[in-house]
């Protein structure tokens, strides 16, 4: 596994109280389908650990380290999640980079080390599809953590250097892995808006196969699959602005409200809440 370029004893800590979605072993279990909602990471267990890595040691073990990693990782213990991961392996490429990930959009000031963070995502990403072709959620952290990277370069740049295309390709190979998987379908939403939005609708629809109704199309399918989902909304306003602009302004603030309503059910949706409170 790539080591992560940062030392995460610098990384700041998690800003809000976390009481609410403090799960202990036994609850992460029971909230497991709801928190996963959006990303249909299956649960750890033995017979999933043995499914990726059928001569692996101890399975039962790995099984237990996953499970505390994430639980870490939803009550907002990024730094600890993520270097509980690096010791698992590459069997806890998801978690180490939906913590790594989730920290750096939210947490991280510095753009340098933003960009430190995605590069490494890209790499530990890439490394799984490697090692398990088969995991959706492989393919979709490399979307994840290109699309985030893109955006520190400029999408324009991204563009230039085929990152767009790629994300859009690891999107649908998500998707046809795995087609309930919601955060997928706001990636590939956000890749016809970003498109259109810096290239227009020929150019991106010509050049890229960016398409603004497949766009609102795939952001209606996310939010089918997770109705109650901050992210998912906040992502849907965002395209909503980036497609139409001020002439959807008032869907888009109201797709903010939306995502402000929620309760939080974990560490990433408070982030998210806070910022939809924060936006509108």
């Amino acid at each position: 596994m790539s080591q992560h370029p940062l030392g995460p004893n610098t990384w700041a800590p998690f800003p809000h109280a976390n009481k609410a979605f403090n799960y202990d072993s036994a609850a992460i279990k029971q909230h497991w389908p709801a928190l996963h909602q959006g990303d249909c990471e299956p649960l750890p267990t033995k017979k999933r650990v043995l499914t990726l890595v059928p001569d692996h040691p101890d399975p039962q073990g790995a099984a237990e380290a996953l499970l505390e990693a994430w639980r870490l990782y939803h009550i907002g213990e990024f730094s600890k999640a993520y270097c509980l991961a690096e010791e698992i392996g590459p069997l806890a490429h998801a978690v180490a980079n939906k913590s790594s990930g989730i920290y750096a959009d939210y947490l991280e000031d510095d753009e340098a080390r933003q960009k430190a963070i995605y590069e490494a995502g890209m790499k530990r990403a890439k490394e799984a599809i490697a090692l398990f072709p088969n995991d959706p959620n492989a393919h979709y952290f490399h979307a994840f953590m290109t699309g985030r990277y893109s955006q520190c370069i400029s999408i324009a740049t991204a563009l230039k250097q085929g990152l767009a295309g790629q994300v859009k390709t690891d999107v649908e190979t998500t998707i046809g892995l795995e087609p309930k998987h919601a955060e997928a379908y706001l990636a590939l939403g956000l890749f016809h808006a970003e498109v259109i939005d810096k290239v227009g609708r020929m150019v991106g629809g010509l050049t890229y196969g960016a398409n603004s109704d497949e766009s609102i199309a795939a952001f209606k399918k996310a939010l089918a699959l997770t109705p109650e989902s901050p992210i998912a909304w906040i992502e849907y306003g965002n395209a909503l602005y980036l497609l139409y602009g001020d002439k959807k302004i008032d869907e888009s603030n109201e797709a903010y409200i939306k995502a402000s309503r929620f309760e939080p059910k974990d560490a990433m949706e408070c982030l998210d809440v806070a910022f939809a409170l924060a936006s509108i």
